[in-house]
């Protein structure tokens, strides 16, 4: 698979975040940046899970992010996602 495509698959679902990070043998950096920032997605929408009175409200920020980087992968691009991207692309550096 070509890394666009990786870094796509890398923004569905968990397994599609493990499948893009088993198929990237080559640690391509386009596919390496969004495995990072899908990845702390993830974590912020567990996050988000476990605030129950605010939970529908806090869910439109990780589903906002999520639409931002699925459309930066699309077109191929390393955009970090705000508030989020940066610091998740410091945290999972070894990824």
């Amino acid at each position: 698979m070509d890394s666009k495509t990786l870094a796509i698959i890398s923004y569905i679902t968990i397994i599609g975040w493990v499948a893009a990070l088993v198929l990237d043998k080559e640690k391509d950096p386009l596919v390496r940046f969004h495995l990072r920032q899908s990845l702390a997605l993830i974590i912020l929408g567990f996050i988000c899970a476990f605030i129950p009175f605010l939970n529908l409200i806090l869910w439109i920020v990780p589903f906002v992010f999520w639409i931002m980087g699925l459309i930066s992968a699309i077109q191929g691009q390393q955009k970090p996602l705000p508030l989020i991207g940066e610091p998740a692309q410091k945290w999972f550096a070894n990824l």
